[in-house]
């Protein structure tokens, strides 16, 4: 079997992500060696493969729901944003320039279209199945010609093309039928059908539109997914909840001991890697909120501030709102304050900075021992060691070089007081350690929060992906789903006028 299968959405958010790990988990419990794929990512949320490189995080929990390790091939393309206008480019997995969305869109994107198909090329070579994920929508017209990652991916590798749309945000049958009505007859010829996501209510009132939409675009539906909460992987482009609201849209489960543990998470510009917090909030008892306000720091009993990827712009949006003097009043007050990577520099003494930001020497908060110089090499590594006594593994992504000058040591930074600073991403993913750092949190806060002694973060993950995997299989044709990824899109389907503009 050399399979494959693009799943593309009505809009971004449309659950290409979700529905993508879904079809792998599902294969990978049929015994199928399939792997991910996203041609182009954009994304803040990246992740480091064994051998040291870097990809978008939902490539990474794909490869998780394959059951086998990430790398490089299945995410080709990683765009960084930077700010509003330009990206770091991030090639099979290493750094190679910043470009503005017009320089890339003008011409650099279409010449990497070749290096990609190889990618794919390359795992469908060793796997029985590629299930590749889109981006935005398959009809944004005005990129087309430049496309890779949407009908540009399609085309060159010939692949069906499934649809997905969010039925909980409405106009569903508008946005399927107006995206097969604005690609090319080449193009409209791939997609072979349409999936609903987020559906609440009952199926059987749903069914007519669905016949119509048959009727309309001799395409069917190859499945109704229902809304479920707390199912969304590691986000890409953007924080899916409020910034005032919980992580995931997840419930907090009664904590084990007599107090619940809050954590405030600063919402720094350009945050990175915020999935950091995730094992935070998988802990019974652990409430994490996002804030933007002093006011909003007083209750917490940890205060955490994130990675980015402008670290000298998120320190001036926390001196801008008045967050800087809270985090400073709380770092003497010696109330619990974590920074990871971005975040650990900002709580130094000073930053050198002519890459990033290109703004040279910076005044940092000055609350932790450590001196900051922008390197132009990225470090991207996988590191391991211990922690208050327990083991930790983590990943690091950055181009800040910390120099630490005093404290107490703490993974690659240090501790000062009740202030800790890491470059170490998912380090609270390790269990013994985690827990072990809200015993000292709970302490030091006077709370009398107790972790639970079995939370394991990585059985969590697996259950998540479990549950994806169950509703592609209770709720989706797989017998059509099957056929389609093994044969591709049925023969003689209907063009649907007027088709791309010329």
């Amino acid at each position: 079997m050399n399979g494959g299968l693009l799943v593309a959405g009505t809009t971004s958010d449309a659950g290409k992500s979700v529905v993508t790990a879904g079809i792998c988990r599902w294969l990978a419990r049929q015994g199928v060696k399939v792997a991910p794929f996203k041609a182009q990512n954009m994304s803040l949320n990246s992740f480091v493969t064994r051998e040291g490189a870097e990809i978008g995080r939902a490539q990474a929990m794909q490869a998780q729901a394959c059951r086998i390790e990430p790398t490089a091939l299945m995410n080709p393309v990683l765009l960084k944003p930077g700010g509003e206008q330009s990206s770091q480019v991030v090639l099979l997995g290493k750094p190679v320039g910043e470009l503005s969305a017009r320089g890339y869109h003008g011409g650099r994107q279409q010449r990497l279209l070749g290096t990609v198909l190889d990618c794919l090329a390359e795992l469908r070579g060793t796997y029985d199945a590629v299930i590749c994920e889109g981006a935005g929508s398959p009809a944004e017209i005005n990129l087309r010609r430049t496309d890779i990652v949407n009908m540009g991916i399609a085309r060159g590798a010939r692949l069906p093309v499934l649809v997905v749309g969010d039925i909980d945000r409405g106009g569903v049958f508008a946005s399927f039928f107006g995206t097969v009505a604005l690609l090319s007859p080449e193009d409209q010829e791939l997609v072979a059908g349409f999936l609903v996501n987020k559906f609440r209510g009952d199926v059987s009132l749903l069914e007519p539109g669905l016949d119509m939409l048959h009727g309309l675009t001799g395409r069917r539906t190859y499945g109704v997914l229902p809304f479920r909460h707390g199912l969304g992987i590691d986000e890409e482009d953007g924080l899916r909840v409020s910034l005032r609201g919980t992580v995931r849209e997840s419930t907090v489960t009664p904590p084990v001991g007599e107090d619940v543990l809050r954590v405030a998470v600063c919402a720094i510009p350009l945050m990175s890697n915020f999935t950091d917090v995730d094992a935070l909030a998988a802990e019974p008892g652990v409430v994490v909120r996002f804030v933007d306000r002093p006011e909003e720091l007083a209750d917490a009993d940890l205060v955490v501030i994130p990675g980015t990827r402008g670290t000298v712009r998120a320190l001036q949006w926390l001196r801008e709102r008045g967050l800087a003097d809270a985090l400073v009043r709380r770092a003497a007050e010696h109330r619990p304050l974590l920074g990871i990577c971005g975040g650990f520099q900002i709580l130094g003494e000073h930053i050198e900075d002519e890459v990033e930001s290109r703004q040279g020497h910076v005044e940092g908060l000055g609350i932790l021992p450590v001196r900051v110089r922008f390197a132009r090499e990225k470090t991207l590594t996988r590191p391991t060691g211990q922690a208050l006594g327990e083991h930790v593994d983590g990943y690091e992504i950055h181009h800040g070089v910390a120099t630490v000058e005093g404290g107490e040591p703490f993974l690659d930074g240090c501790r000062a007081g009740q202030t800790w600073g890491t470059h170490w991403h998912g380090s609270l993913e390790s269990d013994g350690f985690r827990r072990a750092f809200l015993r000292e949190v709970a302490a030091a806060a006077g709370r009398r929060f107790v972790p639970a002694p079995d939370t394991s973060f990585a059985a969590l993950r697996e259950e998540q992906l479990d549950r994806l995997g169950d509703l592609i299989e209770q709720h989706a044709d797989t017998d059509a789903l099957w056929r389609l990824i093994e044969s591709g899109a049925p023969q003689g389907l209907p063009f649907i006028p007027p088709g791309a503009p010329a």
